[in-house]
């Protein structure tokens, strides 16, 4: 099989496509054929080793010291069950699926193996596979920080990095729950965030949203740009942070913080979970959710996919066809 390989740290161009031995299902084990991934926030900070302050030593523990150690990037993919290891129950060949891989990545590849109890749920019927692709990695990490607190009619939410896979997909979430959402984000983007349900905009080049006088009941940060200090004041009391991307201080302060300020504060790494990527899955569906997709490149150009990712402008997924479809797949529309 072709797989997106990188044999070292760096830039777009160290990822290319190589000849890989095709995976063989294991007991409990999907063998899925993939039609579309996407590019990430979680590849590009693989790729470089570009990760928050003072997660290098504990990150490379996982992505590799010197070189890569997992050569096979893509932490999502939407595809077709091609064949099953042995007790596998939940699915069968010839499903179509969506899953999160997480950080065992691999879904830059033409087939990769999944555990059929990891995150991986049936692709919704209306969508295209890149559509369906651009519903995994924002959908269910959006999914399993908001379930770690409360919302309903009224809860006042803010999104910081409101345009990006995450955060586009927290936006409708928030709002299908009755939130009143102000989404953080550049001007370019606002119409974009209102589309999704933002009821106000805050466009960071012109105005720094942590002196407004607001308050909040939830923060969602997606950008982890902005310090404790200066957002807890912005948070009722009671209230949450969600910091879904957090440097090592955060990681380790947020218990000691939780108990010093009485806001419920949520860091780091969630687990994935099947049920949260159904209920996503479930929400397109039924129209309620959409795929943000900014752009779409084909296999062979997933070294350019990488370049646009890394310019840090994306909106919402960037997604790549590893395949394509033998059959008519239905039209659906995204951004």
């Amino acid at each position: 099989m072709k797989a997106a390989v990188y044999r070292r740290f760096g830039g777009p161009d160290v990822v290319r496509l190589e000849e890989q031995p095709k995976p063989t299902p294991g007991r409990g084990e999907l063998l899925v054929k993939v039609q579309a991934t996407t590019v990430s926030a979680g590849d590009y900070r693989a790729r470089t080793k570009h990760v928050p302050k003072g997660l290098k030593l504990l990150s490379s523990l996982t992505l590799g010291f010197i070189t890569p150690r997992i050569p096979v990037l893509g932490m999502d993919i939407a595809g077709i069950v091609e064949s099953v290891g042995p007790d596998v129950t939940r699915f069968n060949p010839g499903d179509e699926v969506i899953a999160m891989l997480g950080g065992t990545f691999g879904g830059h590849a033409e087939y990769v193996t999944i555990p059929q109890d990891g995150a991986v749920t049936a692709k919704p019927a209306n969508l295209t596979f890149e559509e369906a692709a651009a519903l995994v990695f924002g959908g269910i990490t959006a999914q399993a920080f908001l379930g770690r607190t409360s919302l309903g009619p009224g809860t006042a939410v803010l999104v910081n990095g409101a345009s990006g896979a995450v955060g586009t997909a927290v936006v409708q979430l928030a709002n299908l729950a009755g939130a009143h959402v102000t989404a953080v984000c550049s001007g370019a983007n606002a119409d974009l965030a209102r589309s999704l349900g933002a009821g106000t905009v805050i466009d960071y080049t012109r105005e720094d949203f942590t002196q407004a006088a607001a308050a909040y009941d939830v923060i969602v940060d997606c950008v982890g740009n902005v310090p404790f200090r200066q957002l807890q004041p912005l948070i009722k009391p009671g209230g949450a942070l969600l910091s879904v991307i957090a440097d090592l201080t955060g990681l380790l302060a947020a218990g000691l913080r939780s108990r010093r300020t009485g806001t419920h504060i949520t860091a780091g790494n969630v687990p994935f979970t099947a049920a949260d990527l159904a209920r996503i899955a479930q929400l397109a569906e039924t129209g309620q959710f959409r795929p943000v997709i900014d752009r779409a490149f084909d296999f062979t150009d997933i070294a350019q996919a990488h370049r646009y990712v890394s310019t840090g402008r994306k909106r919402g997924n960037v997604v790549v066809r590893i395949a394509v479809p033998s059959t008519h797949q239905p039209t659906g529309e995204s951004r």
